[in-house]
């Protein structure tokens, strides 16, 4: 498993470690209206998906943030979805505040079945570990990048290229 420390301090990441090359898990998570969404809902695009600990901390804003941003210029072919353990009525709130369009931002709190199927669940935290993966139209792991300290950002320019590549 990837070794990830949150604020200095190493955490025990549940779940199972995906890598590039392997087919990309099913989830389940809910949108901001409480609807079901899936990996499946998303098929025949490539995905980004950005994990974050905390919709409404800093890093995570401008994590959302700079993905949305990059998302309009990557096109419709690629999707941008943002998953936390936020609950989704919070999600909603901050998403109305923020304006953006380009990204759908779910939550992961009711069974945490996207933190489990992609090793990034924080257990000391009930929190997900901050990580993006680029999944292609054929539902193959193309980059993943589990970010070994919660309180920094991911490398933006490797995922955005990773998706380039995987469109």
């Amino acid at each position: 498993m990837a070794s990830v420390t949150f604020k200095g301090n190493p955490v025990t990441l549940l779940g199972s470690e995906v890598k590039a090359g392997d087919k990309a898990p099913n989830f389940t998570v809910l949108d901001n209206d409480l609807n079901e969404v899936t990996l499946n809902d998303t098929k025949g695009s490539v995905r980004i998906i950005s994990v974050v600990p905390s919709i409404d901390t800093g890093v995570c804003d401008a994590q959302t943030r700079r993905f949305n941003e990059e998302a309009a210029k990557l096109g419709k072919d690629v999707k941008v979805l943002t998953i936390s353990v936020d609950l989704p009525f919070a999600q909603k709130r901050w998403c109305a505040a923020s304006g953006l369009e380009h990204v759908q931002v779910l939550s992961d709190h009711r069974d945490l079945s996207f933190g489990q199927a992609y090793g990034v669940v924080m257990k000391e935290l009930r929190l997900l570990a901050r990580s993006v993966f680029v999944i292609d139209s054929n539902d193959q792991v193309t980059y993943v990048e589990y970010v070994s300290e919660g309180t920094n950002h991911p490398d933006y320019e490797k995922a955005l290229e990773a998706a380039k590549q995987a469109n």
